[in-house]
């Protein structure tokens, strides 16, 4: 979302400085068609785009200069499909006169409606947004280029701007088509303060912004050249709960800018970004549709953990500081967050959450975050934090209210630190220690079956009667996973014991290739079976996103020794190993269980 707003405001705002350029230029005329053609060509020279103004124009020169426009188009990229990337219904400029006596220009007003507007990136990283590729290079058009830069640069005072009816739409690398709709944005500048109103749409969801900021045309005027204080005082509305945003901006010339803020809601929802996959995207108008290659499927992803850079580029290289406080804080499909409270530490390009804390249902959450190496290609992830109380009933019940899970107290402790630019590369250099532990919980036969292929897999290997019963008492469950350079290493520290079942893992998970040999030992409790269709027979191989239950060829033959023996000796070395599994009961959980201080000071 701000990456986006960023995107549109850096648009709309180059496209209000080329045509008020023309505008200047043509302040000493009032023929429509004279001001058509030195408005068009003053785009052309600086941005290298077509601007038709196929609607009326008419100018006028009091009380201040202003320009009305209707049927307006700019186009687009050589590359992108689409002819235009902005068409307009109509503008109204205002320019403040006595400026124009120093050779500068002062947007006084500006308003656009009926604004249609479609950003994009293709495959190799460009956008249509960015007009340097399409502005003339020639040498005899440095000097006006200068010209044009200067008073760019002195067009920075634009007391009122109001937007009506806009949509907006931007498509990713991958075809990804995301729509905003915005019925109302107005900024109003009076004095030291600016007066925001914002009421948009996007992917269903009701977006509204009120309240007022310092002066952002002061602001913007001082940004590099003097200190500024910009106070902000903003009331934040999505699908009807708010949340308040208060606090104050400094600025000092050449220093990055420092914030002192505090989010404070009662309840408040987590926005749900990218395409609903129940709406197809619409068209930018009537006359355009969306290229059929929206419609296509993605291929399968090589891997479970998505190799998409992160964009990490959008996160603000600011100082200061953010306080969070939300009562209820929802996230779609997932049981509500409660008590969230955290405080974010900004230094440039290094983010510090010192303390995280939050609740859900009875569970509590303690954790510590710190993001640095943000101006670098590969930022480093370092995170600490216990969980305590919460159960598979509560976080079940929201994923799958079908699901019959009761109990099932759980227990999480993790350390681990990381770098990269994506999932799997943060996956692939993650060092550090997880573990977590669950208690006595009765679960319907389907509880995780909508959980993953992996989980899938793995549980139907663990127990290949999980199938054939309505219900799995599930006595204790732990999973101890030590991380090194993206290397887990299960030694019989993974255990799990149920009613029926004793199940100990072994082996290893790459996350580099996300590879996995594991080899898993379920022995039934009740030692009337030999364990042939159990005992050290099954392992689990593939990769995390393809997971592959097979044979394990040492259980098999140890198995039929046994089995061999049996029969040779009348029955005698089965019995035996029978007796033997009921007087020598295994204990996974127990033998995987660590001290949990060794993960988390304090989680004992």
């Amino acid at each position: 979302m701000s990456k986006l707003v960023k995107i549109t405001i850096s648009t709309l705002g180059t496209v209000i400085i080329l045509i008020a350029i023309g505008i200047w230029y043509a302040a000493s005329t009032v023929d429509p068609v004279q001001l058509t053609r030195l408005l068009s060509s003053s785009v052309k020279t600086a941005a290298g785009r077509d601007l038709k103004i196929t609607g009326p124009v008419s100018l006028s020169f009091f009380p201040s200069i202003s320009v009305a426009a209707e049927g307006l188009s700019l186009s687009n990229a050589s590359w992108a499909p689409d002819s235009d990337m902005l068409t307009l219904r109509r503008i109204d400029v205002s320019i403040k006169t006595l400026p124009l006596l120093s050779k500068r220009i002062e947007v006084d007003s500006v308003k656009l409606s009926g604004l249609e507007l479609f950003l994009q990136k293709n495959g190799t990283g460009k956008a249509n947004w960015d007009f340097s590729t399409d502005a003339p290079k020639e040498p005899s058009d440095t000097k006006n280029n200068a010209e044009t830069s200067s008073v760019s640069d002195d067009l920075i005072s634009m007391d009122n701007v109001s937007i009506t009816d806009a949509r907006i739409q931007y498509q990713d690398p991958s075809n990804t088509i995301s729509s905003y709709q915005i019925q109302r944005l107005s900024l109003a500048d009076s004095s030291d303060k600016t007066v925001v109103s914002l009421a948009m749409k996007f992917q269903e969801q009701v977006l509204e912004l009120s309240g007022k900021t310092g002066s952002l045309s002061r602001l913007l005027k001082k940004w590099n050249v003097s200190s500024a204080q910009f106070p902000i005082d903003l009331n934040l509305t999505m699908n009807g709960k708010s949340m308040m945003i208060k606090g104050e901006v400094s600025k000092n010339p050449k220093t990055p800018p420092t914030m002192d803020l505090t989010l404070n809601s009662k309840a408040f929802d987590w926005p749900v970004f990218g395409v609903s996959p129940n709406h197809s995207p619409q068209a930018v108008s009537a006359a355009k549709s969306a290229p059929v290659v929206h419609q296509t499927q993605k291929p399968q992803p090589k891997y479970l953990f998505s190799n998409e850079n992160i964009p990490f580029d959008v996160l603000p290289l600011v100082k200061g500081k953010v306080a969070i406080n939300i009562g209820e804080f929802n996230l779609p499909k997932r049981k509500s967050i409660e008590h969230l409270e955290a405080t974010l530490q900004l230094n440039g390009s290094v983010i510090d959450v010192p303390n995280l804390r939050f609740q859900m249902d009875k569970g509590s959450a303690d954790l510590q975050i710190k993001l640095s190496g943000l101006d670098t290609a590969n930022p480093v992830l370092r995170a600490i934090g216990m969980t305590k109380d919460f159960t598979l009933e509560s976080l079940l019940a929201r994923l799958d209210p079908g699901s019959k899970v009761s109990g099932g107290g759980m227990k999480m402790a993790f350390d681990v630190k990381t770098s990269g630019s994506s999932l799997h590369q943060m996956a692939s250099n993650s060092n550090g220690k997880i573990q977590l532990s669950i208690s006595q919980a009765r679960m319907g036969t389907n509880f995780l079956n909508d959980a993953g292929d992996f989980v899938v897999t793995l549980l139907d290997s663990m127990n290949p009667l999980r199938k054939k019963t309505n219900e799995t008492i599930l006595e204790c469950a732990v999973a101890y996973l030590p991380i090194n350079n993206g290397q887990i290493n299960i030694a019989k520290s993974v255990g799990a014991e149920t009613d029926r079942l004793d199940v100990a893992l072994a082996g290893s998970i790459n996350l580099k290739t996300e590879v996995i040999n594991l080899t898993i030992d379920p022995q039934e409790k009740s030692g009337l079976t030999t364990g042939l269709d159990l005992s050290g027979m099954v392992k689990m191989g593939g990769t995390l996103a393809n997971p592959k239950a097979g044979i394990n060829q040492a259980g098999v033959v140890n198995s039929a020794v046994s089995i061999g023996l049996g029969f040779l000796t009348g029955g005698a070395s089965i019995l035996a190993e029978n007796a033997r599994s009921m007087t020598s009961k295994s204990r996974p959980c127990r033998d995987a269980l660590h001290p949990w201080s060794d993960i988390y000071p304090g989680a004992e």
